[in-house]
């Protein structure tokens, strides 16, 4: 039999109701799985073994009418270290956090937790999740499962590389400038940014009133592109505590056809080239949904290639101010923080200010007028394969193929859809227009089809 901790979230909710398994099984089988790989990956950082075993013993005792038949009911998970859970400790990665303990959840996982899922344990997160790499002063660094000299991506890195080495069956991360998307592609996984608006931010390091907080969106990470669609109606929709979430309803990824599809693809942002197997991939990928009807045009999106500069200027726009409200928030001293970059830089004067918001707000606009006859982007997620941390610092232009949909706010699926020469993933990104994640799941889903998505690590 299939061991259970490899199982996807779906198959493992539907095994638990026809009580073909148990509750506690699953969670016993995760946290054997967690005992042996974690050592070397240091992504979970704080484990609730006793209280998700007694979680599980009561999800197994709940009968029909009790619960039984909520959407996740039984199901474990961890949750990235930046988001407040009720009673364990909630670091957001900055020591002045190191042993903060919430009143209260997060608004995903209050929802998470009420649709039955059962809280294994925190995963760990960059300071603030201002990293591609998953490095903090707390609990230090993050290893990648296909290989432990290299990172795991960031912010989301713990996240995604608990997932992919069979620890949890889903995580939920957070993406400002690429920390769900990269991640997933660094360790061979699923993952889903929404579109900007779509999911609660409240309870977050980054929140409605955070830093940066327009860049940033919620969303799912799992091994298989089903449980994606199957998390995110969980997540979405208003708490009446973040004004930015709107009441858009959700499409069904089922009910999309690809057939007629407008799609187009370019391998390379005119900022940073890829591979070539990476060109490959988004290549291939983009002919596997021709042979399935869609309609396939090469084409660069125009002005993406500002993407790294603009996006560089947005984050540093108020010279660390906001950061540093941040860091006074969390009792963390300039001397103790690892952001040292985001701190200390100058600030912009009004006009220069105003002026950048108005670049920004035309960057969108060119976008959108982009896809006002197109359904979807096939791009690269990243211009190289999971890459050593000294790498990530040296190569920060590569991450730019995510930070363009951070500025346009479109939701963006990564799924696997190829190896490197190395034995690494390569996550492939497919960009929708906004409120269309239905699009992007379904692209996903058929690239995880055609390509077979997630592969175990052999750690």
């Amino acid at each position: 039999m299939k061991e259970l901790c490899f199982e996807s979230a779906r198959s493992i909710r539907d095994r638990i109701r026809v009580r073909e398994i148990s509750s506690r099984e699953v969670v016993e089988a995760c946290l054997e799985r967690i005992a042996r790989v974690n050592p070397e990956l240091n992504a979970v950082v704080q484990l609730r073994a006793e209280e998700a075993r007694a979680e599980a013993d009561a999800a197994d005792a709940a009968g029909r009418g009790s619960g039984a038949e909520a959407p996740l009911h039984g199901v474990p998970m961890t949750l990235k270290d930046s988001f407040d859970t009720a009673g364990t400790v909630s670091t957001w990665g900055t020591p002045g956090r190191a042993r903060f303990v919430p009143a209260e959840d997060a608004t995903v996982v209050r929802r998470l937790r009420e649709a039955g899922a059962i809280l294994l344990g925190k995963t760990n997160t960059p300071e603030f999740t201002l990293s591609f790499h998953t490095n903090n002063p707390v609990y230090g660094e993050t290893r990648n499962p296909y290989d432990l000299a290299r990172s795991p991506g960031g912010s989301s890195g713990g996240a995604a590389a608990i997932v992919a080495a069979g620890g949890s069956p889903f995580d939920v991360g957070t993406d400002t400038g690429g920390s769900i998307r990269l991640p997933c592609h660094f360790c061979g996984v699923a993952g889903l940014r929404p579109t900007s608006g779509r999911v609660p931010r409240t309870g977050h390091a980054i929140g409605p009133d955070g830093p940066i907080q327009a860049l940033t969106q919620v969303g799912p990470i799992a091994r298989r592109v089903g449980d994606l669609t199957l998390l995110l109606p969980i997540l979405a929709g208003p708490d009446d505590r973040d004004p930015a979430i709107a009441p858009v309803p959700l499409r069904d990824p089922a009910a999309v056809e690809l057939r007629g599809l407008r799609v187009t693809l370019h391998t390379d942002n005119g900022i940073s080239a890829p591979t070539p197997e990476i060109a490959a991939c988004v290549r291939a990928v983009a002919k596997s949904l021709e042979q399935a009807g869609a309609v396939v045009e090469e084409l660069r999106p125009p002005g993406i290639e500002e993407t790294l500069e603009l996006f560089g200027r947005l984050v540093v726009y108020d010279g660390g101010a906001s950061v540093r409200l941040l860091l006074e928030r969390a009792g963390t001293s300039l001397e103790e923080t690892s952001l040292g970059a985001f701190v200390r830089g100058p600030a912009p004067s009004y006009d220069e200010q105003a002026r950048l918001f108005d670049r920004w707000d035309r960057f969108r606009e060119r976008m959108l007028q982009f896809m006002r006859d197109r359904d979807a982007i096939v791009c690269p997620t990243n211009a190289l394969p999971a890459t050593t941390p000294a790498a990530t610092r040296e190569n920060f232009a590569a991450f730019s193929y995510t930070m363009t949909h951070n500025l346009t706010g479109f939701p963006g699926a990564v799924v696997r859809a190829g190896t490197s020469p190395e034995g690494l993933p390569i996550g492939v990104q497919l960009v929708a227009k906004p409120w269309r994640e239905d699009i992007a799941l379904a692209l996903a889903a058929h690239v995880e089809d055609v390509f077979g998505g997630w592969k175990p690590p052999a750690l």
